[in-house]
């Protein structure tokens, strides 16, 4: 059975030495990681205190870096406990989702655009010939 962590809990751990995030109703104990982190311990220090969610799914972590949280997890938090939280399951996977695919139309675009002039050139220099 998992720890819950209530909002006092959350706030009484914000310094650098014994730091909690909040990050989709999961509390994290990330003391450990600041010296590793690559943005920096400032980021996360600032994020101490409160819902992380949103911070932490704007900045588009890696897989790689979802999979760390599971050993930093320490409990639930407790949503009854005064602070509103927020849910980055459907909204942060939509908005992931949306950049993959801009992503992927932006590279079908940097192909075809090429090949459209490769084309044209082509059929030009046949008509000229002709």
């Amino acid at each position: 059975m998992s720890r819950v962590i209530t909002y006092d809990e959350l706030k009484a751990h914000t310094q650098k030495e014994d730091l909690y995030i909040l990050i989709d109703a999961k509390v994290y104990n990330v003391s450990k990681f600041l010296d590793e982190h690559p943005g920096g311990d400032e980021v996360i220090i600032g994020e101490s205190g409160h819902d992380a969610t949103d911070a932490f799914e704007d900045v588009g972590h890696s897989d790689e870096a979802r999979a760390l949280l599971d050993g930093l997890y320490i409990g639930d938090f407790d949503k009854d406990s005064g602070l509103e939280i927020k849910s980055s399951t459907a909204s942060a996977q939509a908005s992931r989702l949306a950049s993959a695919q801009a992503q992927q139309s932006s590279s079908n675009t940097l192909y075809l655009v090429p090949l459209a002039f490769l084309g044209g050139y082509f059929a030009w220099r046949y008509y000229t010939a002709v």
